[in-house]
């Protein structure tokens, strides 16, 4: 089963790396971008056929390796529903 997760920085922490995007997006013109947040996204190939022990594996996995809980979240994309 292919899980996706989605870590974006917390809302009330500083994201130089999105600022940098945003500024240059406007300078080449697109003066309607207001803010970029930038995150990481990853696929995982679980063989699991359960959706609930999947989506509980994730989680796992988001906590103890593939986010920061301090300064980012996660979020376990549908793509569990999707299988």
């Amino acid at each position: 089963m292919k899980i996706s997760i989605v870590i974006t920085l917390k809302k009330n922490v500083l994201d130089p790396q999105g600022l940098v995007i945003q500024k240059t997006l406007n300078g080449m013109g697109f003066d309607n971008v207001e803010k970029v947040r930038q995150g990481k996204f990853f696929e995982i190939e679980l063989s699991e056929t359960d959706k609930k022990k999947a989506k509980d594996k994730a989680e796992e996995i988001c906590k103890k390796l593939l986010a920061n809980l301090v300064i980012e979240d996660y979020k376990i994309i549908d793509s569990l529903n999707n299988s």
